[in-house]
């Protein structure tokens, strides 16, 4: 009994103080950035965040290169000019997995996005209770930063993640940008995505 007693102290202490639900509620995909850099020990911690990130039998699927300086200054000349507001950024993520580096099992189920999805999720908790602004896009010529980078052709560049400290210059924004600046963007209701006990019951 001793010895059960002492592991469940053990996992409960895990979760002392932990608020997750604030990090949710808080987390936001903001494109305002004020100049300053985001150093070297957030962005180890952003880092570790994804490290310790679950995945399908531990295979840990997610390339991540960390842009500062010329390499980040190349990224930003293939952004879509939709995404012009991260040219302002100090940092971005270049996250990259390879189909043969995850679980791959039948009827489709191929792990390696899934995986790298969920690093990427634990990340943005982790800088949001930071103070760090990090927002995925899809807007970018993939090809053309592949190339720049050195990405390997076998690997898929999923996302960059756009991160800094939070600003008030929205010169940048669009008219739809600067709304989703100042409220979050609706949610669908919940009976939309979410089920009761079979497929088109919602589950409200």
């Amino acid at each position: 009994m001793d010895r059960e007693r002492d592991i469940y102290a053990l996992l409960t202490s895990f979760f002392d103080g932990m608020d997750v639900k604030e990090a949710i509620r808080r987390r936001r995909a903001t494109r305002a950035f004020e100049a300053k850099d985001v150093e070297g020990g957030s962005i180890d911690e952003l880092i570790e965040s994804m490290r310790l990130s679950p995945s399908c039998n531990n295979n840990q699927p997610w390339r991540v290169i960390v842009t500062r300086g010329p390499a980040l200054e190349k990224v930003k000349t293939h952004l879509s000019k939709g995404n012009s507001w991260a040219r302002r950024a100090s940092l971005i993520l270049v996250v990259c997995a390879r189909l043969d580096d995850d679980c791959k099992l039948a009827d489709r189920r191929d792990y390696y996005l899934f995986s790298t999805g969920i690093a990427v999720g634990e990340m943005l908790l982790r800088a949001t209770e930071m103070g760090v602004i990090a927002h995925p896009i899809a807007g970018y010529n993939a090809v053309a930063i592949k190339h720049e980078l050195e990405i390997p052709d076998d690997h898929v560049l999923i996302t960059l993640v756009i991160c800094g400290h939070p600003g008030t210059d929205v010169s940048l924004l669009s008219e739809k940008q600067l709304l989703a600046e100042r409220e979050r963007p609706p949610r669908r209701p919940v009976g939309e995505n979410f089920y009761r006990d079979r497929w088109g019951e919602p589950w409200r």
